[in-house]
C-alpha cells in the first residue's frame, strides 16, 4: 500500500459516518437513500459522504436503470489490514517480551506478585 491510498484511505475511515456506511454496505449494496436512512442528515451531505469513499476506492457505484447502488471495495481494506498486521505484531511481541520480565522480576522478589 502506498503512502499516498494509505493516507487516502485513513482519511475516509476517520469520520464515523463514513465507518457506518461502510458496516452497512458489508451487508449488501444499497441505494443512497438506503445508506442516507439511519441519519440526520440530507442526501446531499450523504452524497459528500460517498464521493470520499469512492475516491478513497472503498465504495463503487453502479447503475441499474435510475439507481445507482453502492457497493464495498475490500481491496483498500484488506491493504490496510496488511500494513496494521505489522504494528500487530510488534505489539505482540513487546507484550511477550514484558510478561516474560514480570515473570522474571516476580521470581526474583518473593515478596512480589504472583500468578
Amino acid at each position: 500500500m502506498t503512502q499516498d491510498s494509505l493516507t487516502t484511505t485513513l482519511s475516509a475511515l476517520a469520520d464515523p459516518t463514513r465507518r457506518a456506511i461502510l458496516a452497512r454496505l458489508s451487508q449488501g449494496q444499497a441505494t443512497v437513500n438506503d445508506l442516507a436512512e439511519p441519519f440526520q442528515m440530507s442526501l446531499p451531505a450523504i452524497s459528500k459522504h460517498l464521493k470520499v469513499l469512492e475516491r478513497a476506492g472503498l465504495i463503487s457505484r453502479g447503475r441499474q436503470a435510475q439507481w445507482r447502488p453502492c457497493r464495498l471495495e475490500g481491496a483498500p481494506l484488506k491493504s490496510l489490514a496488511e500494513w496494521l498486521e505489522t504494528y500487530r505484531r510488534f505489539w505482540d511481541g513487546s507484550f511477550d517480551r514484558m510478561d516474560d520480565y514480570l515473570k522474571e522480576i516476580q521470581k526474583g522478589d518473593p515478596n512480589g506478585p504472583r500468578n
